[in-house]
């Protein structure tokens, strides 16, 4: 067997883990996912990965004939990318933990790179998904919270202090729902996908309901899930044009789990957005591309840049 070049990489989710070894060229060579543990703790949590890791490294030597060149790792909660420190991570449990450090060292002293889950797929999104054409976008996931990515030329834009692109903290209805982030009337209080879940769960009075169930009645013309829907495409809406004023970008490319409604939601956003700009120049809104798998493929580019900036011995 010819020994194939490759990378680690892992994204690390709330409750689930996904990975892959991934060629230079791109290909997947291997996946796997494994749940993180975290009912065990954040210590747990921490050693699983570790584990996790390991196990793809050997898998690596066994049936690709060589160890892996580089580990490529994403994380939720707040990153500092530069020091390798997965700063905290609200349903981690985690604090100031040195992730790069401690894989480095289970890794055998590979190189690794550390990422913040919404801006690896972001950058993943930006060089093979939706984004590939567009020199300056930015990618919104709608999830159980939003967060941002933004895009330039190929590379995402981290900021000064590692929290560009947080768009769900924009405050879009002062004196709104209180945010975990402490302030009121933030974005994700109001469009997540978790925000619309207790809505339409409050107006149909089924404590079961969530976001998907809210679309699919909006789709059979019930109106009090259309109300639910259009406040909160008329929050997220306030939103975008909030970013698009500050960053005019090319694409906004928006994913998550609410972005699985389609056109259901796509129509009336981009009409909504589409109302709201003046002299802006109105960006192409699109779905995301890449699914679930963005922020793992996007954890095999970090991996792969990093190599590349490496200087030779």
């Amino acid at each position: 067997m010819k020994p194939v070049k490759h990378v680690i990489a892992l994204d690390v989710g709330g409750t689930g883990m996904k990975a892959a070894l991934i060629a230079e060229d791109g290909t997947l060579l291997h996946e796997a996912r494994r749940a993180t543990g975290r009912e065990r703790g954040p210590e747990a949590v921490v050693e699983t990965i570790l584990g996790f890791a390991a196990d793809l490294l050997a898998y690596g030597r066994e049936h690709l004939g060589r160890t892996a060149s580089a580990a490529g790792v994403a994380v939720p909660g707040i990153v500092d990318a530069e020091r390798g420190t997965a700063v905290y991570a609200a349903n981690l449990g985690w604090r100031d933990v040195p992730m790069r450090e401690l894989l480095g060292a289970r890794l055998g002293g590979i190189p690794v790179a550390l990422g913040h889950d919404v801006r690896t797929g972001g950058l993943a999104e930006g060089r093979i998904g939706a984004g590939r054409d567009a020199d300056r976008f930015l990618f919104v996931p709608l999830g159980t919270g939003i967060a941002g990515a933004i895009g330039l030329a190929g590379r995402i834009e981290a900021g000064a202090h590692g929290y560009a692109g947080e768009i769900g903290h924009i405050v879009v209805r002062p004196g709104g729902p209180a945010c975990g982030c402490g302030q009121h009337g933030c974005l994700e209080t109001l469009a997540s996908a978790a925000a619309v879940s207790r809505a339409w769960a409050a107006a149909s009075g089924d404590p079961d309901a969530d976001a998907a169930h809210c679309a699919k009645a909006v789709e059979s013309g019930d109106a009090r899930a259309r109300e639910v829907w259009l406040a909160a495409i008329d929050a997220l809406a306030d939103g975008l044009v909030t970013a698009i004023t500050l960053l005019d970008p090319r694409t906004v490319i928006i994913g998550g789990g609410l972005a699985e409604a389609g056109e259901t939601l796509f129509t009336p956003l981009r009409t909504a957005v589409g109302e709201r700009v003046t002299f802006q120049r109105l960006p192409e809104i699109v779905p995301a591309a890449l699914g679930d798998t963005a922020g793992c493929l996007g954890a095999g580019l970090l991996a792969w840049d990093l190599l590349a900036t490496e200087v030779p011995a």
